[in-house]
């Protein structure tokens, strides 16, 4: 476990450093023994590492010359720590309109599938998870209940591939609320547009799930773009 820890201590450290820049395309690592030093952890956890960066297509080993960091174009994209360290490293409003984009492209049309195919078990879940956000006494316990509905919906499309889709984005979403629930003086504020979704998910009506959900999406950007002071709703 300990050893398991260490490397995926590593894995963070130097996924982070080659997603933010810090280590350019091209650029080969020091050789092992220096980083094994300089992070206090053993070859053979700094190996299992290297492992792991290399698959998520970050760096590569080559003969004689080493180890060095990939190309942009070569990363997997959509693996969740990457998603994550790209998230984290890019300006702020580059990452409100990357992420706001992709949610356009898929919450949207989840919706209406939602509307279309919910069961009773899947709205309630959706309802339950609503209760949380109105509940919520602090942005943090907002945030997770905010990740909750709207996996809920992806969930009562009964589309696997959506589902699974989820898991890669959840870091990326969790950031994306969090900077919304902080940038207003009432984190609450967007009850309302997620109250309608729920709604029309509820009267099974696809359209209106549908614009509903690019309503709270909308106005998360224009929320995230404009001052602190701003409360338009998510």
């Amino acid at each position: 476990m300990a050893s398991r820890n260490l490397h995926g201590h590593v894995v963070q450290l130097l996924g982070q450093r080659i997603v933010s820049g810090k280590l350019q395309p091209g650029e080969v690592l020091p050789p092992e023994a220096v980083i094994a030093e300089e992070m206090a952890v053993s070859r053979t956890s700094l190996r299992e590492a290297m492992k792991v960066l290399s698959s998520k297509g970050l760096v590569e080993a080559r003969p004689k010359v080493g180890t060095r960091v990939r190309d942009a174009r070569f990363w997997n994209q959509l693996d969740a720590d990457v998603l994550a360290w790209r998230c984290s490293s890019m300006p702020t409003m580059d990452f409100v309109e990357k992420l706001s984009e992709m949610r356009e492209i898929i919450e949207p049309a989840a919706a209406a599938s939602a509307a279309h195919r919910r069961s009773a078990a899947q709205l309630k879940r959706m309802q339950v998870t609503l209760d949380a956000m109105e509940a919520a006494a602090d942005p943090e316990s907002w945030t997770s209940a905010d990740l909750d509905f709207h996996e809920a919906i992806l969930v009562a499309t009964g589309n696997e591939l959506l589902i699974s889709l989820f898991s890669v984005i959840e870091g990326a979403l969790n950031s994306y609320f969090t900077m919304s629930a902080h940038t207003a003086s009432n984190f609450k504020y967007s009850l309302p547009q997620h109250r309608a979704v729920l709604h029309a998910i509820r009267d099974k009506e696809p359209e209106a799930a549908r614009k509903a959900m690019l309503k709270v999406i909308a106005d998360a950007r224009a929320s995230l773009s404009s001052k602190p002071q701003n409360e338009k709703a998510r």
